[in-house]
């Protein structure tokens, strides 16, 4: 997975390096270093479905999740982090493959944070022309609401 850090909150993955984001985490509901959750208060906690969570695991976009000694998964608050991280880039429209590309990268260590960074700026880039978009969109908006309530 990757390590996200934030301010001076270091979110630690498997064998990963360090990837910054520009909002903490949410707080753990377990910080208390007790941190096991099962898949169904993982479905609870982040409101994705416990489908989407195995599709996740199989497509490589989560890695390395424990399991019980049944064979249960068991996810970490460093999952948790990573689930965050991962539908902010969901909100931004990201493509799965470029998600699933950037988790690779992740994990691939150090010597990828050109390319992971390109990744997000080219992200971030097309963020940026979907607000202005919808900025030009509010704004006849706001004109149409003056109009009629003149």
């Amino acid at each position: 997975m990757t390590v996200m850090q934030t301010s001076s909150l270091a979110i630690e993955a498997p064998q990963a390096p360090a990837d910054v984001c520009a909002a903490p985490p949410p707080p753990h509901p377990r910080p208390d270093g007790k941190d096991s959750y099962t898949i169904s208060e993982v479905v609870a906690l982040t409101g994705l479905t416990a489908h989407t969570l195995r599709w996740y695991e199989r497509i490589g976009l989560l890695d390395h999740v424990d399991r019980s000694h049944t064979g249960q998964r068991r996810y970490c608050n460093r999952d948790l982090d990573w689930l965050d991280f991962v539908g902010k880039l969901r909100l931004t429209g990201m493509p799965v493959a470029d998600m699933v590309r950037y988790a690779e990268l992740a994990r691939e260590g150090e010597r990828t944070f050109d390319e992971r960074r390109e990744l997000l700026e080219s992200t971030r880039r097309d963020v940026q022309a979907r607000i202005a978009e919808l900025n030009g969109t509010l704004a006849v908006l706001n004109r149409k609401i003056q109009f009629y309530s003149a």
